[in-house]
């Protein structure tokens, strides 16, 4: 698959640099994405191996004759704010707006665009820094069906992509994927620190619990078993294994802390997509996927 289209990325910090990484990859000509970025073409890593790539430092130096396909919002949420109503001067062409901005919904962002805006907002993870991410998506109203396929195309760059149909499940996916890295990363550093407590050194412990966890879900990642699957295969009746999982899985074990986990999560989610919230013709015929 491949996308012919203009791009105006808003913000290249740590996602908007690994985004662009990952489309370049894919195959998309530099000179057809420009960059907003108040702090300078410095801080966007791929434009040393990228000299074609314009980077700006503000909104008012994207010339007038630059008409994006797609707008894609990577700012930190805590000024999306004060920088998504200077877009709305794209909103009369009628790109697509896409969004990696944590905690801010379809509504909230068309309330600073426009009615009329065509707004997708995804849910990326931090391992889209490696390309091993994934995003979940969801269309807002408006959002057609190639202009679905082009924000698909354009977050499966870093990993895999997936799609909801009710916005409001985005609280749930925020708890599980998006907080789900350091989910794993605290379960690493369990296992390092109960392995010195069992006497093993503590630079071997790290070792074994970092390249554990890494191995198990490259497992995961690559085997199409089942997990109960998975689990069964390296457990034997007896064993030690078997022991462990009478620990973890008890009544007050992982499952039952798992679940309270990524309730709460979820729940802080809602509350901060509350706190922050407050069909056009399209100019889709200029755009392709193939």
């Amino acid at each position: 698959m491949r996308m012919q289209g203009t791009i105006l990325l808003v913000g290249c910090g740590k996602m908007g640099g690994a985004l662009i990484e990952g489309w370049f990859k894919r195959g998309l000509n530099p000179v057809d994405v420009m960059v907003v970025e108040p702090a300078g073409r410095g801080a966007v890593a791929p434009c040393s191996s990228h000299p074609a790539l314009t980077t700006l430092p503000e909104l008012a130096a994207v010339p007038r004759d630059f008409h994006p396909d797609v707008v894609v919002f990577a700012v930190k949420p805590q000024v999306a704010d004060a920088v998504i109503p200077e877009y709305q001067r794209f909103n009369g062409e009628h790109p697509v707006f896409l969004s990696v901005i944590a905690g801010k919904t379809t509504a909230s962002i068309r309330n600073h665009l426009g009615d009329t805006a065509a707004v997708v907002r995804a849910m990326p993870n931090t391992p889209a820094a490696i390309g091993k991410g994934i995003t979940v998506l969801f269309a807002g109203a408006g959002v057609v069906d190639l202009q679905r396929r082009i924000c698909e195309f354009l977050m499966s760059a870093v990993g895999n992509a997936a799609w909801v149909e009710d916005e409001g499940l985005m609280d749930a996916v925020t708890a599980v994927s998006g907080s789900g890295p350091a989910y794993a990363f605290l379960l690493a550093e369990s296992m390092a620190e109960a392995g010195v407590a069992a006497g093993l050194p503590k630079a071997l412990a790290v070792q074994l619990a970092r390249a554990t966890v890494a191995g198990a879900g490259a497992m995961l990642a690559e085997s199409p078993e089942a997990t109960d699957v998975l689990l069964r295969n390296v457990t034997s009746p007896g064993g030690t294994t078997e022991a462990a999982l009478a620990v973890l899985d008890g009544p007050e074990g992982l499952r039952s802390l798992m679940q309270r986990a990524i309730a709460t999560a979820a729940a802080r989610s809602r509350a901060l997509a509350a706190h922050g919230s407050g069909s056009a013709t399209s100019r889709i015929e200029q755009i392709s996927v193939t």
